[in-house]
Formats: C-alpha cells, sequence, structure tokens
C-alpha cells in the first residue's frame, strides 16, 4: 500500500526508542535475544513492538505464541498483531503474511528490500516506548536497507549477539566494523548461549568455551553488557509459545536478560 512522506513519518514518529538486533552469525540465539528482550521491556511497564525482518527464518510469531494470526490494514497502513491482551506487545513479521508457514521466501534481493521497506513505512505502531528490529543473519542488503530507511529516525543503536566460539566471536567482529561503517552506534555485546544450566541443580557448566563476547567488547571498546547461559527452560518455553520470564523469573537466563535490558533503560 502507498504512502506519501507525511503518512510514512507519522508511523514511525511515535516509536521513542529503536533498537537492532545484529549478529553476523545465524544460529546464535538473535531471536531469542530480540524476544526476551522485549518481553522485559513490557514486563518493566513499557509499550513495546518488536519487528522481524529475517524474511527467510521468521521464527518470532512462533516464540510469541502469535502464529496463524492474520494482519489488517488501516487508514495509517498495516496494524501489527499484538501478542498480549493489553496490546502492550506487537508484533510484525513476514510470517503473518504466507498462505502456508512452511511456504519458503524464496525472493531476489530487490523484492526483500522493498518489503523491508515496506514494514518500516508502512505498519501503524501508534506510541511505541521501544522498537526492537531482529535482522537476518549477516550485512547484506537487508541490512543495509533498513539502515537507509531509519537515517531520519536516529536508532539508538544495535545489541549484537555472540556465542563465545572463536568463529562466532569472528563473524560478530565483521558485524561490530559494519556498524562503524555505518554509524550505527553499538550499545553493546551479548554472550548467548555461554554455558549449560542444569534443570536439576542449576550449575553452569561451560560446554562450548567462555568469554568470547566479552574479549570482543573490549576490543573494540564497546560496553559488554552479560552472558546469557544455555537453558533447556527457555528452549522450551520458545517452543511453546510461552513468556520465560514470568515462568522461570527465577532462573540465571532471566536474570540475565533482565540486566540487559536495565542497561537499555539507563542510557
Amino acid at each position: 500500500m502507498a504512502q506519501d512522506s507525511t503518512q510514512e513519518k507519522h508511523n514511525l514518529a511515535g516509536v521513542k526508542h529503536t533498537v537492532l538486533v545484529l549478529s553476523g552469525k545465524g544460529g546464535v540465539g538473535k531471536s531469542t535475544v530480540a524476544t526476551q528482550i522485549a518481553l522485559a521491556l513490557k514486563q518493566a511497564g513499557l509499550k513495546v513492538g518488536i519487528l522481524d525482518v529475517d524474511l527467510c527464518g521468521p521464527s518470532i510469531p512462533r516464540m510469541l505464541n502469535v502464529e496463524g494470526n492474520d494482519v489488517h490494514q488501516c487508514a495509517q497502513g498495516w496494524v501489527p498483531v499484538y501478542a498480549d491482551k493489553d496490546q502492550q506487545l506487537s508484533v510484525m513479521s513476514i510470517g503473518f503474511l504466507l498462505g502456508n508457514k512452511d511456504d519458503p521466501v524464496v525472493w531476489r534481493g530487490p523484492k526483500k528490500n522493498a518489503m523491508i521497506k515496506q514494514f518500516l513505512t508502512d505498519v501503524f505502531w501508534g506510541d511505541l516506548d521501544y522498537l526492537i528490529i531482529d535482522t537476518p543473519p549477516g550485512t547484506s542488503d537487508e541490512h543495509i536497507t533498513v539502515i537507509e530507511n531509519l537515517q531520519e529516525y536516529k536508532a539508538d543503536g544495535a545489541i549484537l549477539v555472540t556465542t563465545p566460539q572463536a568463529v562466532a566471536v569472528g563473524d560478530v567482529r565483521r558485524e561490530l566494523t559494519f556498524c562503524r561503517k555505518t554509524k550505527i552506534p553499538v550499545l553493546g555485546v551479548v554472550e548467548n548461549m555461554s554455558g549449560f544450566v542444569c534443570p536439576h541443580c542449576t550449575e553452569c557448566t561451560n560446554v562450548f568455551s567462555k568469554g568470547g563476547g566479552e574479549a570482543l567488547a573490549n576490543q573494540f571498546s564497546v560496553p559488554f553488557l552479560g552472558c546469557i547461559p544455555l537453558d533447556p527452560q527457555l528452549t522450551q518455553s520458545l517452543e511453546n509459545g510461552q513468556n520465560f520470564l514470568e515462568l522461570y523469573s527465577n532462573s540465571a537466563s532471566a536474570a540475565a536478560v533482565r540486566k540487559i535490558t536495565e542497561v537499555l533503560l539507563k542510557r
């Protein structure tokens, strides 16, 4: 749906803070971090939107238990799907627009870029405290499209997600360089899957390794936001579309997410 520049500006004008969640590596739990930050911000009493621009792997609808919902239109554009009855958490994803959830998105770059631009201009978010943008892995067309369309709105910056292994850290290092070249402020680095929390005794064991994310943050002189351990309860909650922060509020992983969120709120 085409809109003029006044309408485009209106749809993002009510968003106070915009945060991108990035990673140069797939499979590091970027969508997990994005959803948990969004839920923690909502838990803090804020109105939050989450935009899933990972067009080929839209996992946010399942994680927030809103799969199968339809996107409707109003005079201002697309109305996002609400993930709670109080309408404090809104979601937009390509997953809502697919005829079948198993349909692949087989698009060339220009069509993907056009879809992302439409997400950024045609979704009527209303007034939001935070818009969390979950991006695909890498530093490709999709990321450039997001950045170009956010320029006039001055996004707060990016949270970079990595796992402890050197291979993942190397890819995220390139993402950090990308942020500097495109002048996106780096809000900090999160080390995800940092150790394994036993569901019985809560002991944390370093299955892979530890410290890669913190070392990367120190190397580039950016904040290290903390470690989120591997937690079977978090994984199961995401699979079932349940709110992990409410179900397991006393867990180490929930505490780590709340710490990351507190850093955002103090900016």
